[in-house]
């Protein structure tokens, strides 16, 4: 029986990458610590052991790769190292030289289980400035047969095979070696279209100035542009210093992310191990028409790939945690110097999607409800700039503040603040008694003295802040800007018709509430608009997510938003794996345990204080993905069916019915809370309390 805790439950897989210092010319010496290396990526759970090219023998022979010798001694010692693979369960990927009907190839062996599954032959071969490799090797294109015996077994040969897991039947292995990935055309293309999630490189790259930024570049950009994971291990210490240098390189990419990167110039050789998740490649690819019409269009020539099987029998009994770094917001990235320049541009396409509206339309007002909260925040920013860069000016923009049964003096106060620093014009209109009025003529309880606090309570004030924002905007010809964003969206926080589901033109529509903090905290840091504002923008970063709706005595908490639908920084994590990858909620939760169980492992961006810096158990985990499921699936995609135009920010797409998403109103989210519950079992959690719809 699979356990929760174990990447290969989740459709990841475990790739290790290893540098051995090299004995130059000694076969057996090489081989033995390759051995040492691959019985320790078997310890560490590895589906897939990655070594340099020429590896067994040394990339720097030069001439001594025409040695019957070191030819001989390489096969011997090949042949010791499959037997030995018996009791490893990780493919190996060993490179050496290999005679071929009179003829030397640089190959890669992959070997597994005691079996020499193929060998690939390099397909393109340097003979440039330092390289001289046609001197001593045929191109894998001249290869005249399919199959050859070496090391004592007969196996697959040529530069167009694939290696699939049986067990694991999303893990697909292509193999190029070195020059390969630096050709216009790389073999890993074909490899990729014809299937391939994993593309890996045997290489012996010299170390130039540089080169390891050009080599990390290659692999990220050739990650990206296959949809799939892209492993290079490069020849490190041992290597002949007679003109060259090496640093032993190794990486892996997924999907153009760099997920791990070892040390280099290494004395003792270098290793790697990182987890690809194969569950996204697939997803990507399914989502990627482009992919699927490329590989249609070289279906000719891509079913000339010979196809090679084996089984890893994986260890689904044995907890593996993941050792790949899972962001905790992945709308919003870690490192400063990108957090930087994501906030910049995600800024900008607000501004410029508004003030191409606002030029579009002749509209020279803009009217938008200021609350003091962070949505109403970040539009009001994004319009003041918007009517900047268009040369309006400021006093066109009114910044109205609505107070109802619930508006905090803080909040207002805040509010106030924000609008006198910007300039704009203010206007506050005190929606209580139009809302006592419509609760009186709808008879209820409200209105005869009884605290009832109920959807219409807190809808009456919603729709009236609605109405009187549009009847501005008619009385002085303006637009209403929106507010909500796509958390809320997500969640169907937002009331339909009204509130922040309906807007002109909603500029936050595509913006995740945890992006949003950081886009305040940005323009607050950099001072944009002076530095009251910014003290000002600190401090609504600072107050509690509140719909404002319900009142509450002197010394009882506000309404809080994030103890209904969960913590933002969770709900922003489910929405983005559901939404960009279609993962199901068992994957997420293995994902979000792994970021957010323990808030000393791994990264966060730098401005987040130590004392924000949060952790949730994996009950609570599942028990806010409950709740994410049953409302993004089952109860709120009608609104988002009717949701104004807005810009679409980050890749990770948005969710306008004209754009990234489509799905029906009236889907049911059965399927995603039987996995919870299932779930629930599994892990010995309490029973959910509700369906998930609270």
């Amino acid at each position: 029986m699979s356990v929760f805790d174990n990447i290969y439950r989740h459709r990841m897989a475990r790739i290790a990458a290893f540098a051995p210092p090299v004995a130059l010319a000694q076969p057996a010496v090489n081989v033995e610590r390759i051995a040492d290396l691959a019985r320790h990526a078997h310890e560490r759970h590895a589906a897939v052991a990655l070594f340099p090219e020429l590896c067994i023998t040394g990339y720097s022979l030069d001439d001594l790769h025409h040695q019957n010798p070191i030819l001989d001694a390489a096969e011997a010692a090949t042949r010791d190292l499959i037997e030995q693979s018996k009791a490893w369960r990780p493919l190996l990927l060993v490179g050496t030289a290999v005679r071929v009907h009179s003829q030397l190839y640089n190959c890669a062996l992959v070997i597994h289980r005691g079996r020499l599954l193929g060998i690939v032959p390099k397909s393109y071969l340097p003979n440039y400035r330092e390289y001289y490799e046609q001197r001593w090797f045929a191109e894998a294109p001249g290869a005249l047969v399919e199959s050859v015996r070496y090391a004592g077994q007969e196996t697959e040969f040529g530069a167009r095979l694939l290696f699939e897991a049986e067990d694991l039947p999303e893990l697909r292995v292509h193999v190029e070696i070195c020059e390969d990935l630096w050709a216009p055309n790389p073999p890993s293309l074909d490899g990729a279209l014809a299937g391939a999630t994993l593309m890996t490189n045997l290489s012996a790259s010299n170390v130039t100035i540089g080169k390891a930024r050009e080599r990390a570049q290659l692999c990220q950009v050739q990650s990206f542009r296959c949809l799939g994971a892209y492993a290079f291990a490069a020849a490190g210490v041992g290597e002949s210093t007679t003109d060259l240098a090496w640093d032993g390189q190794l990486t892996v990419h997924e999907l153009g992310q760099s997920l791990a990167q070892s040390d280099r110039f290494n004395p003792d050789g270098t290793e790697l191990f990182t987890d690809i998740d194969l569950e996204r490649i697939e997803q990507d690819r399914i989502r990627f028409a482009t992919y699927r019409d490329t590989a249609a269009r070289a279906a000719e020539r891509l079913r000339d790939f010979r196809r090679v099987r084996f089984a890893l029998d994986l260890p689904l009994d044995t907890p593996i945690p993941t050792e790949r770094a899972i962001d905790r917001f992945p709308f919003v990235p870690n490192d400063a110097a990108r957090l930087d320049e994501d906030c910049f541009e995600a800024y900008n396409i607000q501004v410029q999607g508004l003030a191409q509206r606002l030029r579009s339309t002749g509209i020279k007002t803009a009217v938008i409800g200021v609350s003091g909260g962070l949505d109403s925040t970040q539009a009001l920013i994004v319009t003041t700039r918007a009517f900047d860069r268009l040369r309006l000016d400021r006093a066109n923009i009114l910044a109205v503040s609505l107070p109802g049964f619930a508006t905090s003096d803080k909040t207002a106060g805040n509010a106030t603040a924000l609008i006198e620093g910007l300039g704009v014009t203010h206007k506050s209109i005190d929606i209580r008694p139009a809302a006592e009025r419509m609760l009186e003529d709808l008879d209820h309880p409200y209105s005869e003295g009884k605290a009832q606090y109920d959807r219409t309570f807190e809808n009456v004030q919603a729709g009236l802040r609605t109405d009187y924002l549009f009847r501005l905007a008619n009385h002085h010809d303006g637009l209403v800007v929106g507010t909500g964003d796509l958390s809320e969206l997500a969640l169907g926080w937002c009331t339909y018709g009204v509130g922040d589901q309906m807007a002109h033109y909603n500029v936050n529509a595509a913006v995740a509430k945890t992006l949003i903090q950081h886009l305040i905290a940005w323009v607050a840091r950099r001072e944009e608009f002076g530095a009251p504002v910014s003290k000002t923008l600190n401090a609504i970063l600072e107050t509690e997510i509140s719909p404002e709706l319900i009142p509450s005595a002197a010394d009882e908490p506000l309404q809080s938003t994030e103890s209904t639908i969960g913590p933002y920084s969770l709900q922003d994590f489910n929405l983005h794996h559901a939404m960009r990858f279609g993962l199901g909620p068992a994957k997420i939760a293995f994902l979000a345990e792994r970021a957010w169980s323990d808030r000393t492992r791994g990264d966060w961006p730098s401005h987040i204080a130590i004392d924000k810096q949060g952790e949730y158990t994996l009950e609570e985990i599942v028990r806010w993905l409950e709740v994410f499921c049953w409302r993004f699936f089952q109860t709120s995609q009608f609104k988002r069916s009717a949701m104004p135009n807005g810009p679409k920010v980050t890749s990770a797409g948005a969710l306008s019915p004209r754009g990234d998403w489509r799905m029906p109103s009236d889907s049911s989210a059965r399927v995603w809370m039987d996995e919870l519950a299932a779930l629930r079992c599994e892990l010995d959690l309490p029973a959910s309390s509700s369906s998930g719809a609270s």
